[in-house]
């Protein structure tokens, strides 16, 4: 039997249930599914390491549905609040420095001095939340390193049973993953590029921001490892068309098995990239697989991000 069950008002409760009993329920978010749990229940925050294969020095986000909610978990300074105001609720997550102690918040943060906050905009996830009375740590609802998932189905495939509830709130909008901002410095710095784009950052503050790949066998935010959302196929990218023995993946003009967009809409190729790969996946068969170039613009430059890591060897 399936534990997919329609995001309606009945359901939403009865995952908030779960989370407040130390479950785990994977929720819908803009971005892609999340696997939710308390952040204050460390037995809870272990399962998500567990069930994900995840390694525990990888820290995790924690969402909340409320700007009041923030100074209580979260030490935020003007420029915090101004960017939170600004860019909250959305694919936007912040690092800042821990408030207080708790065993939980110390899993889901690797141990580090500081935490990843974000306000998901998709309204299942923001009720959720809001019905489970806490902040709600979730990674992507996928095994470590594969491809994250963008529908319920997806969550499914992965994860099965594992998972207590998985709320279906149909395709997530965004397709990739929340833009991080580091804070917590003179400068700020951006560590993981994603729905948010740069550029947009860049205009609100008025300045530039850093750009830091952070260090891989020492993540201070997600997203950061060499390889990662990878398929089961070795992907080559920035291809300019395929080879005999390849699956393409195209964009704009260049047309292939598949198109992430065929009007060259990096917000479509956004929404796009993973269920593609995850296509692309399931129907190449002895090829390996091969995209397009896609621009590095806008939220292109977090398209590249993904790929880059998903065929990295």
């Amino acid at each position: 039997m399936s534990n997919i069950y329609q995001a309606n008002e009945e359901n939403i409760a009865k995952a908030a249930e779960v989370i407040k009993n130390g479950g785990l329920a994977a929720m819908p978010t803009e971005t892609v599914y999340g696997l939710g749990a308390n952040v204050y229940d460390a037995k809870a925050v272990a399962k998500i390491f567990a069930v994900k294969r995840r390694p525990t020095f990888d820290p995790l986000i924690s969402h909340i549905a409320d700007f009041d909610a923030l100074p209580d978990y979260a030490l935020a300074d003007e420029r915090a609040l101004a960017l939170a105001r600004r860019f909250w609720p959305g694919p936007f997550t912040m690092v800042l420095k821990r408030r207080g102690q708790n065993p939980g918040v110390d899993l889901a943060c690797s141990g580090l001095p500081t935490t990843t906050v974000r306000m998901p905009k998709h309204p299942v996830a923001a009720a959720l939340i809001r019905q489970s009375g806490v902040p709600i740590v979730a990674p992507s609802a996928n095994l470590f390193k594969s491809v994250s998932p963008t529908t319920a189905q997806h969550v499914y495939d992965g994860l099965g049973e594992a998972v207590d509830m998985i709320l279906d709130g149909g395709s997530c909008a965004v397709g990739v993953e929340s833009t991080i901002l580091d804070v917590t410095g003179k400068n700020t710095v951006l560590l993981r590029a994603g729905g948010t784009t740069l550029e947009e950052i860049e205009d609100f503050l008025n300045e530039k921001v850093l750009v830091s790949h952070g260090e891989p066998d020492r993540p201070s935010a997600p997203g950061q490892l060499l390889r990662h959302y990878a398929p089961g196929h070795k992907l080559r990218i920035n291809a300019e068309k395929a080879e005999d023995d390849e699956f393409y993946i195209g964009f704009g003009g260049r047309d292939g098995d598949l198109n992430l967009s065929p009007s060259g809409d990096l917000c479509e190729a956004a929404a796009n990239l993973f269920a593609f790969l995850r296509r692309a996946d399931a129907l190449a068969g002895s090829r390996t697989l091969a995209m397009a170039p896609i621009p590095e613009n806008g939220i292109g430059l977090a398209i590249n991000d993904r790929i880059r890591r998903a065929s990295h060897d």
